[in-house]
């Protein structure tokens, strides 16, 4: 799509909601002026970027548990963990201690599984950031108890999290996602795009959804083409999209269909040169996540013939509901989270070195996402679903080799705990999110637009910003 014609859409969109917040409660109306803010901030912005940026969403399907992500080292919190824990324990004899820049006086160590991601935290391309979740405003244990302030719906829901995460707009209905709602806000500063901003090597997800701009799904092959359709008889399906139609649904389609068939020609083309199987110097792992990486890599690695300027990715591997089965018995780092937590270990030091070896070390942040954490005590075999959990932001951008945000205080009753072993968040998605759209690219003026509720997470509780983006 070029600039003309999403100007056009714009203001088609623009005139249709307009006309639609008329006959919409109050409810309905907030939603449509603030889809009408982020078209008008997107019509105030520039039109074009003097650099290239990517943001790699890595969302662990199913609830990720990063109790055994991150543990605490120093022997009497590590005794803490351990009791708790019981047959989900990991030996610290096996975890891989971290010496992290920044000190909130513990020490921690990383999944024995986890070595790459040790390698990049000890350059400084990696870091954590603690207990984080889906909230509506700070809270306390003290508040959740009491329900003096409110929370978000249907907590530990699967399907309502993961939205919740996707969106960052956990008291509304889905509408669109954060990613999308960028993208809506940044298309047009890449008028020269061939494809869209966002791209999923996941099918599709609710965080690309945006109101302008659709996500384009690939797969981890490149473009779906027409199959078995080559030759002459593409050639000729080619020409019968082409023909004139008074009707105009037909030509409606006609148009979608030689569009996209267009689209998959130019970015099979464009990605072909990297199609070696030696052609990454670190191999990535044939593994889901592994494969989606390496087609984003390979994407990035054609921005130029795309015409791109501004990516967002989103991939996406699943396993992580492990009520069951979680480690095998005497864990010393094995069993099906470890497999896991391996496969995210080894794909995310192929892909960071994907981007050194193209150039671009510093250009391209991956990080993770997940429906919840899970909970800190064992349930027998696995772990129930939780709140919140510590994730990973990882790229030569990344101020790494440090730590974010606040660790729980590991305690069955204690002040991070909802009752159940359950952290109660004391990072917002929002301040993680933000953090992200603003080294993106997105202004300190129209933040707000896209993310509403970061506002309700500064002053004594903590800046809207986390710093871990230089």
């Amino acid at each position: 799509m070029d600039d003309s014609e999403f100007t056009h859409l714009r203001s088609r969109r623009s005139f249709f909601r307009t006309a639609a917040c008329a006959a919409l409660g109050t409810a309905g109306l907030s939603n449509c002026l603030r889809d009408l803010r982020l078209i008008n901030a997107a019509l105030a912005q520039g039109t074009g970027f003097t650099d290239y940026k990517a943001l790699v969403c890595v969302f662990l399907s199913g609830g990720n548990d990063s109790n055994n992500l991150v543990i605490p080292y120093i022997q009497s919190e590590y005794d803490n963990y351990a009791a708790i824990r019981q047959n989900l324990a990991l030996l610290r004899s096996a975890v891989l201690p971290l010496s992290p820049l920044s000190s909130d006086g513990h020490d921690y160590a990383l999944h024995p599984n986890c070595p790459e991601l040790a390698t990049l935290f000890g350059e400084g391309k990696l870091a954590t950031l603690f207990n984080t979740g889906t909230l509506l405003y700070p809270i306390t244990r003290a508040q959740y108890k009491a329900r003096t302030v409110a929370t978000p719906p249907q907590l530990f829901s699967h399907s309502d999290q993961v939205t919740q995460w996707q969106t960052s707009i956990p008291d509304q209905p889905p509408r669109s996602g954060w990613g999308g709602r960028i993208a809506d806000l940044l298309q047009a500063q890449q008028p020269t795009a061939q494809i869209s901003l966002c791209t999923s090597l996941a099918g599709a997800n609710t965080f690309e959804v945006g109101n302008v701009v659709q996500q384009y799904a690939v797969s981890t092959s490149g473009a779906v083409t027409l199959s078995g359709v080559t030759g002459n008889r593409l050639q000729a399906v080619k020409d019968l999209l082409a023909l004139s139609d008074v009707n105009l649904q037909r030509t409606a389609i006609a148009d979608v269909t030689a569009h996209a068939i267009a689209t998959g020609d130019l970015l099979n083309t464009a990605i072909a040169p990297t199609a070696a199987a030696n052609y990454w110097i670190s191999p990535f792992p044939n593994t889901g996540l592994g494969n989606q990486l390496k087609m984003a890599a390979r994407m990035i690695q054609a921005r130029a013939a795309l015409g791109m300027q501004r990516q967002i990715f989103f991939v996406s591997v699943g396993g992580y509901d492990t009520h069951t089965g979680q480690v095998n018995a005497a864990d010393t780092g094995t069993g099906a989270h470890a497999n896991l937590l391996g496969e995210v270990s080894k794909s995310l030091l192929a892909f960071q070195r994907g981007m050194e070896q193209i150039g671009i070390p510093n250009a391209v942040t991956a990080f993770t996402a997940s429906d919840f954490g899970r909970t800190f005590p064992t349930n027998g075999q696995g772990s129930d679903h939780g709140w919140g959990s510590h994730h990973l932001i990882c790229g030569g951008a990344v101020r790494g080799r440090r730590t974010y945000g606040q660790f729980p205080t590991l305690a069955i009753n204690g002040p991070d705990d909802t009752d159940t072993g359950r952290w109660i968040p004391t990072t917002s998605v929002d301040q993680y999110s933000a953090t992200l759209a603003k080294w993106f690219g997105v202004s300190n003026t129209d933040i707000g637009t896209i993310f509403p509720n970061l506002g309700r997470f500064t002053g004594s509780y903590g800046s809207g910003y986390l710093g871990f983006m230089t």
